[in-house]
This record gives C-alpha cells, structure tokens and sequence, in this order.
C-alpha cells in the first residue's frame, strides 16, 4: 500500500497506462501471428492484403510508445521480407 497521496495516485495511473499499453501490444502481437499463420498457410494473397493493416496496428504501438519504434520498423521490415 502507498504511503503517500502522490504515490497512491503514481499507482492508480500506472495501473492506468499498463492496461492501455498491454491492450496495444496484444493488439499488434494478434496481428502479427494472424499474418504469420497465413504464410505458414500457404496464403500469401491474404497475407499481402493484412499486411497494411499490421503496419497500421505496429506504428499505433510506437506512437503510444508501448513499443520502441525502432522495434516496430524492425518488425515491419521482416514481415515485408516474410510475405515476398
């Protein structure tokens, strides 16, 4: 329990944003396993026509800053290559 008024409300906010940034990256990480079982698939078409929809998905996470956009480039960039 905390001690005092500021870190009770540092807990409540950071309980806040951990359910926003854990809502985010499960949003993107179900994207990106859609789009890796329709490779394994054989499913390329579909693949290619998700694809637009995981980048929209990885850069919402990095403007949140839930993931380090960086990373998010990165991730992009191998799902590119995987769906070629």
């Amino acid at each position: 329990m905390a001690n005092t008024k500021s870190a009770a409300k540092s807990a409540r906010s950071s309980q806040r944003r951990r359910t926003v940034n854990k809502n985010s990256s499960a949003t993107y990480k179900q994207a990106e396993k859609q789009l890796r079982a329709l490779v394994a698939g054989g499913k390329k078409d579909e693949a290619v026509k998700l694809l637009p929809k995981v980048y929209a998905t990885l850069d919402k996470a990095a403007k949140k800053k839930t993931v380090h956009k960086n990373k998010a480039n990165r991730s992009k960039s191998r799902l590119a290559k995987l769906v070629k």
